[in-house]
């Protein structure tokens, strides 16, 4: 009897886990948001070197919030301000570089990442498939658009940006799915900041690679 009644009482109680992670989790994006925009307009005047010194140390603030994780979680929240702002000053010179040849173009990648991230949001948190094999393909798919980007540098290839960030939009539509799955099927309250991070990161690379679209890979 008391163990039906357990199992009875659990539904509730994993559900208001579930959305208090959702809140929580929703919060430090929109934080690591607003910080974001405090970097890119503080390194507004950033040389690119600069930003790239910046973007390397964002990335160690994501290692080292992997491993804060297990010890402190005001420590994790801490480095993902961090690595807000270190985010935001890395693609500062790229915003200001859009900001000056085709400021529209910016208004309409921020829109429709928003819709994206909406749409393709609602959908892996909705669905009832698991989507971890999905992610892992998409993994590997990344590894290898990472490699396509790096031979654009040294080789130009007609239409090779528009092309990069399609397939771009692809992987991480799924990666988008994936961690909003993630979110509705997670019930630790701590993980929320490594939530927020990846999230973020979705956030981030989907609306780069619509910048590159809708501007016609003009930067090639």
């Amino acid at each position: 009897m008391s163990a039906s009644l357990t199992h009875q009482s659990a539904g509730p109680i994993a559900r208001d886990q579930v959305q208090t992670l959702f809140a929580q989790t929703m919060g430090y994006v929109a934080m690591t948001a607003a910080l974001f925009a405090l970097g890119a307009y503080v390194g507004r005047n950033l040389a690119g070197g600069a930003g790239i010194i910046a973007f390397i140390a964002a990335f160690a603030c994501l290692i080292g919030m992997r491993f804060a994780a297990r010890k402190s979680r005001e420590l994790t929240v801490v480095l993902l301000a961090v690595f807000g702002v270190l985010l935001g000053l890395a693609v500062a010179p790229v915003l200001v570089y859009y900001a000056r040849m085709s400021p529209d173009v910016l208004w309409q990648a921020g829109g429709a990442t928003a819709l994206f991230i909406a749409g393709f949001g609602a959908a892996g948190y909705a669905t009832r498939r698991d989507l971890t094999a999905v992610a892992r393909v998409a993994f590997w798919a990344l590894l290898a658009l990472i490699v396509f980007g790096i031979v654009l540098i040294f080789v130009h290839v007609p239409g090779g940006s528009l092309a990069y960030s399609v397939l771009g939009l692809v992987i991480f539509a799924a990666f988008t799915m994936f961690d909003f799955q993630r979110l509705r099927r997670n019930q630790d309250i701590s993980s929320a900041p490594l939530l927020a991070a990846s999230i973020f990161l979705d956030i981030i690379n989907v609306f780069l690679f619509f910048l590159t679209i809708f501007s016609g890979g003009e930067r090639e």
